[in-house]
């Protein structure tokens, strides 16, 4: 009796790391290779699209908000996977719902995708990562936690780091869910809307013989707003430290 009640907790112990830590990266893992032993990035191209338009329009009209449920559980699945495609899927979303409505499906969908994968980065892998974090990660980490929201806007409007890796970081550095789901909802909004107009001009495009650029978020008539908007952002951060100046100059000069 006595042996069945001290292996117990052993036994529940493992169950909730596997269930916690290890089944969550390891359906990640999975997905993201399934994604490409099975071909599938041949169905997230330009050229998927353009084959397809007339059909993926049919289905959108027949279907209604199946068709948007659906679409927007895609893009969910593809950011939670960190799958590649992002940009042909939201010039897909501008051009099957048009730029407002595919934008705003597209906003959801990431933001859902986006959040599963910085719960499961956190349950999985926050712990041991803060474990073994240095004295330098830890500082970081508390700066981040201070300004999270100005930090996190910024990093969605300027597109200077991959979206799966400002997915993830923020997992690892203390950030609340509501911190990350507001900066993240918010601050995908104007990259995606570029990208989900240009997806609404898409059929003249292709009946023109041209292809979408898809590198329109660095033209310096986008990319200068949204530094503009990212400067906007880190006006709080900008404020606390001088004020933190300022309190710091009497006791200095004293």
């Amino acid at each position: 009796m006595n042996e069945s009640t001290t292996s117990k907790p052993g036994k529940a112990s493992f169950q909730t790391i596997l269930v916690r830590r290890i089944l969550p990266i390891a359906v990640l893992i999975a997905g993201f290779v399934a994604f490409f032993a099975l071909d599938l990035n041949r169905f997230v191209s330009l050229d998927a699209l353009k084959e397809n338009r007339e059909t993926l329009r049919m289905l959108v009209s027949d279907n209604g908000i199946v068709a948007i449920l659906v679409f927007a559980a895609i893009y969910a699945a593809v950011t939670a996977f960190s799958l590649p495609g992002g940009a042909i899927m939201t010039l897909t979303g501008g051009f099957l719902f048009g730029w407002v409505g595919g934008g705003l499906i597209v906003v959801v969908g990431a933001t859902v995708g986006a959040t599963a994968l910085f719960l499961i980065a956190r349950t999985a892998l926050g712990d041991v990562l803060h474990a073994k974090a240095g004295p330098f990660v830890s500082k970081m980490e508390d700066g981040f936690r201070q300004n999270a929201l100005s930090y996190l806007l910024v990093l969605r409007l300027i597109p200077l780091f991959p979206f799966w890796l400002v997915n993830l970081v923020p997992a690892f550095l203390g950030v609340s869910t509501t911190t990350y789901i507001v900066g993240t909802f918010i601050g995908i909004i104007p990259g995606t809307f570029v990208y989900a107009s240009v997806g609404n001009g898409l059929g003249a495009l292709i009946d023109a013989g041209q292809d979408p650029d898809l590198g329109i978020i660095f033209r310096p008539e986008i990319l200068g707003p949204l530094i503009g908007l990212a400067v906007l952002a880190l006006l709080p951060v900008i404020y606390k430290r001088l004020q933190a100046r300022k309190n710091r100059s009497p006791s200095t000069a004293s």
